[in-house]
């Protein structure tokens, strides 16, 4: 008997009518879940994908990947992106979402029209959250409490689940820490690079993507921390929903050039 492949996207709201897909690469540790919960307060013609990796979800008893290289071969070999469509990576899921699309390029497949990098500077900006020897320290939990906020609520009151959130949010930091990536040709997609004004990432290494695109690049800095979205989800959404329905028309967005 054949095994059923993995599920790599998920979609909460199928909108058959929907101009643009939006594909969500999540953080560290995280589900597609919240991502598709967008769907909720965004345009009605995006319809909203979530990438779910394994280790979480509906994937929880596959191991994670440790490696970035690896985990977007696996994926681009196994999911298809039907479009038109754009990429939105939070944290560790902007690196893997350029990647992806990298990878689509190499393969002659469709790209993104818009890609969405948040909270994280480009590839050749890259450091790791943690290193790989602070993830080998004991007190792993509590230096990623002290970087990027809570654990998620509940998990104390469930020593199991804590214990398997806690290794596949080892595996993706140990991903991030090992990513090194390679020099590339330049996409020729626009690039808006979102940040939170009290985050760590500064706007000026966000507007390096700019190295990385031959389209259109443009920083915003909202109002929030790490995860601005769930701080100031009103300006957050505003922000997204302009620029997705002009994606979704095909209307001209001249706000921003790339010199």
């Amino acid at each position: 008997m054949r095994a059923t492949p993995p599920r790599w996207l998920m979609c909460r709201q199928r909108r058959p009518s929907a101009k643009l897909r939006l594909y969500c690469f999540p953080h560290s540790g995280g589900s597609p879940g919240e991502y598709l919960r967008w769907s909720d307060r965004l345009p009605a013609d995006v319809e909203v994908w979530g990438v779910q990796l394994p280790g979480r979800g509906s994937r929880l008893r596959e191991p994670p990947f440790t490696g970035i290289p690896e985990l977007v071969e696996a994926l681009v070999d196994q999911a298809e992106f039907l479009g038109p469509y754009a990429f939105f990576g939070h944290s560790m899921g902007a690196p893997l979402a350029y990647e992806t699309a990298l990878a689509l390029r190499e393969r002659s497949r469709t790209g993104p029209r818009q890609l969405f990098m948040s909270v994280n500077a480009p590839p050749h900006l890259h450091r790791p959250g943690l290193s790989l020897s602070e993830l080998t320290e004991p007190g792993f939990a509590a230096r990623v409490e002290k970087r990027y906020g809570p654990l998620p609520p509940g998990l104390a009151d469930d020593p199991g689940l804590r214990e398997r959130y806690l290794a596949t949010l080892y595996a993706d930091l140990t991903a991030v820490a090992a990513y090194r990536p390679a020099p590339q040709a330049p996409l020729d997609c626009p690039v808006l690079a979102l940040g939170g004004a009290q985050d760590w990432e500064s706007e000026d290494r966000l507007a390096e993507w700019r190295r990385h695109t031959t389209g259109p690049c443009e920083v915003r800095i909202l109002p929030g921390g790490h995860f601005y979205f769930r701080d100031r989800p009103d300006a957050f959404f505003d922000a997204l929903s302009d620029r997705l329905t002009h994606l979704a028309h095909g209307l001209p967005d001249t706000r921003s050039t790339n010199p």
